[in-house]
């Protein structure tokens, strides 16, 4: 339309014509996942809602404790460990499992012959409490228990002689193989099954006996070499005594482990007469007098 018509308006002749329409470029699928990206991160920014996996993220990261719940797991800590080590201790205690059945069946019985013997020194002394009490002279009830006592206390200290049921253990070591160890062994094992009074060869074994071995061979009882073959007399329960010897692993086996011949025999009177010098206390003295 000309300035010079009557419809025009003074603005129409600062009329610009629009450009000419672009043609918009097709998206494509990795376009639009770049563009979620980038919403998701703008809305972030704008505290806008997030996704579940990052709101728990957001929530365990960083961790917020409080001190109760420090304690709470300290205290869970450590009752983990004592469990662990009560159950680790368990296990190591368990050894007998792969026992066979007659070893158990063995081990039963001493136990059950150790408790027998304790029962029996138990009504022993209640017995002597018994006749103190009811003894008319208890003056001398008292003097026939101390007797009693100190020949008891003469055996075990090897100052008198003694006899009663038992076994031999004979151990010919031809080889000389045969060490003050084993020996050693052999006399715990024997005391442990109930051995009152024990003898090797001439030599009496106290409570204080020690073992070494001798120069050119043999071995030194307290001192006094003892050349093989070794004798040994032993006073007790020939039914606790032979089996302790002959447990498997026991003192017989690793005897013969070592070449050496090994002979136990039962015996219903064994006489151990070797005695040892009753020694006066040079500091000790009873808290009687």
């Amino acid at each position: 339309m000309n300035p010079g018509d009557g419809g025009g308006t003074p603005e129409d002749g600062r009329r610009r014509e629009l450009p000419a329409e672009v043609p918009a470029t097709p998206r494509t699928p990795d376009d639009g996942a770049k563009a979620e990206r980038s919403e998701e991160k703008a809305g972030l920014g704008k505290g806008k809602s997030l996704t579940g996996r990052q709101r728990l993220v957001k929530g365990l990261w960083p961790p917020r404790l409080t001190r109760a719940q420090l304690i709470v797991a300290l205290l869970l800590f450590v009752l983990g460990l004592g469990l662990a080590i009560q159950v680790r201790s368990t296990n190591d205690s368990s050894a007998l499992r792969g026992a066979r059945q007659e070893d158990l069946v063995r081990i039963l019985d001493e136990l059950d012959d150790r408790t027998q013997r304790l029962e029996d020194e138990k009504r022993r002394l209640e017995d002597q409490r018994t006749g103190l009490e009811s003894s008319s002279d208890q003056a001398e009830e008292a003097r026939k228990q101390t007797a009693e006592r100190e020949r008891q206390l003469g055996i075990l200290a090897g100052t008198v002689a003694a006899q009663g049921p038992g076994i031999t253990l004979t151990i010919d070591d031809k080889k000389g193989t045969v060490e003050a160890d084993m020996l050693l062994d052999a006399i715990q094992e024997l005391r442990a099954a109930g051995a009152e009074a024990i003898q090797v060869n001439d030599v009496r074994v106290v409570a204080s006996t020690h073992l070494s071995d001798a120069t050119g061979g043999g071995v030194r009882v307290d001192g006094r070499k003892v050349a093989a073959p070794y004798r040994f007399k032993v006073i007790g329960k020939p039914q606790d005594l032979e089996p302790a010897l002959n447990i498997p692993g026991g003192v017989v086996q690793t005897l013969e482990k070592e070449q050496a011949t090994v002979t136990v025999a039962r015996t219903e009177k064994i006489v151990v007469d070797a005695l040892r010098p009753a020694k006066q206390p040079d500091y000790a003295q009873s808290s009687s007098q």
